[in-house]
């Protein structure tokens, strides 16, 4: 997620009103004293996935809307509390003609894809005899306006940033709470094995993950995450700088790779590589790579809450170097990292464990009763193969039987044909009357 005058102002408060869609781009508030203007072209912003179900749709509505001037130039005068509040919407009233339609469409299709999904995971869960009500379903997505789902309107727009808004900022909170059942899973995992090992193989084991987590401790000092000796750190073995020239501005443009003016979430976890690469190497059986991303993810926080003073999840270069002249920038100490700080408590793994347990059990019931299903089916089908048997023999018995009779009339019409014995029958007179 990612000072400029003229025209670029319109091209930063698109990456408000993408609420941090990781587009890299310029924002509203510039103080145009200290920013050099950017040049008049301006081109769409890339952007990255933000892990939203919705992400493409969202992408595609804000490269729209940028191509439209009128909306781009009322982005100007508009702040970002404005743009979070939906005040903007308004405005798509007066965007081109074309692009409306082209909104319509794209709106059109992701009722479409919703739709599909609703009824994809219905179909999985209850068979395909399920009836799916789309439009009660359609109320549990709040990025769009379902009742009218023919064409792109304000409240669309409105529903659109503000859902974007509220999921962006649960992203992170998401990612922490995936990983804490990641560690808790590897833990339980970790014990369960330890179960079905003999008392000698047990100490073994436990010697073995001790010695790896002793292992994994031992690396040099880890620079607190943005402080003067980190960023030195950076200017002298990435940038090739001697530490006694550092300058911050200078630092600043040469690390902001995309020239924008602005440090986004991405080239901020750039300048942790090299503590990263301190304490984690993916050839190294203690290190775990998981692990390496939670604690990138860490860092970019710590920073992100020192120095983006306007939560813009953005840094500018003011506010950069305003963070270089607090006390905080010179601090020495020693950046924490997740070996240190334990994940989740033993009441929370056992909690964990009671819900594996719980699922587990689910599984089995379901696979139980699949099977007690699979068993009457089978029970039934063997009953429709006893009355295919028995329907199928007494068609062989009656086509049997007419056969035979057929033979029967055969033989006795070549008997008739060969001259063989009839049946000889005298022609006698009438009786004449008194005669005896």
């Amino acid at each position: 997620m990612v000072m400029v005058g003229g025209k670029a102002l319109a091209h930063c408060a698109l990456v408000l009103l993408s609420l941090w869609l990781c587009i890299h781009s310029v924002p509203i508030s510039v103080n145009k004293s200290e920013e050099k203007p950017q040049q008049e072209d301006l081109k769409a912003p890339e952007s990255a996935d933000t892990g939203l179900h919705y992400d493409r749709y969202l992408r595609e509505v804000i490269e729209y809307l940028e191509k439209d001037p009128h909306f781009r130039e009322k982005l100007k005068n508009t702040n970002m509390d404005d743009i979070r509040e939906g005040k903007l919407s308004k405005e798509l009233d007066f965007v081109h003609h074309s692009l409306r339609t082209k909104l319509d469409e794209l709106k059109r299709e992701e009722m479409t894809r919703l739709r599909m999904l609703i009824k994809a995971k219905h179909d999985m869960a209850a068979g395909d005899g399920w009836k799916v009500d789309h439009q009660a379903l359609l109320k549990q997505f709040e990025h769009l306006n379902h009742d009218n789902p023919h064409s792109f309107e304000s409240e669309d727009l409105g529903r659109l940033i503000q859902s974007a808004t509220q999921d962006l900022e649960n992203y992170d909170k998401e990612r922490h709470d995936e990983f804490k059942r990641y560690e808790m899973l590897k833990e339980h995992e970790r014990r369960e094995k330890l179960k079905n090992m003999t008392e000698e193989e047990r100490k073994k084991e436990e010697q073995h993950h001790q010695d790896m987590k002793k292992k994994h401790a031992d690396h040099d000092k880890i620079n607190h995450p943005g402080s003067e000796d980190q960023l030195k750190e950076v200017w002298q073995e990435s940038d090739g700088l001697d530490p006694d020239d550092f300058d911050p501005k200078t630092f600043f443009k040469i690390h902001d790779s995309n020239g924008d003016g602005f440090f986004d979430e991405n080239e901020l976890e750039a300048l942790f590589a090299k503590e990263l690469d301190k304490v984690y190497n993916p050839k190294n059986e203690e290190d775990d790579m998981v692990e390496m991303e939670e604690e990138r993810l860490r860092m970019r926080e710590h920073v992100m809450n020192e120095v983006d003073t306007n939560k813009d999840r953005l840094v500018s270069l003011s506010e950069f170097l305003a963070a270089t002249n607090k006390e905080e920038f010179h601090q020495k100490e020693e950046w924490e990292t997740l070996e240190q700080n334990s994940m989740f408590t033993e009441e929370e793994l056992t909690a964990y464990e009671q819900q594996l347990a719980n699922e587990e059990k689910m599984i089995i019931d379901k696979a139980a009763d699949l099977q007690k299903q699979r068993e009457e089916l089978q029970k039934k089908q063997e009953e429709l193969n006893a009355q295919k048997h028995d329907l199928q023999q007494a068609v062989d018995d009656l086509q049997r039987r007419k056969v035979q009779g057929l033979k029967s009339e055969d033989t006795a019409e070549s008997v008739v044909a060969g001259g063989g014995p009839a049946l000889t029958i005298q022609q006698q007179d009438p009786p004449v009357p008194g005669q005896s």
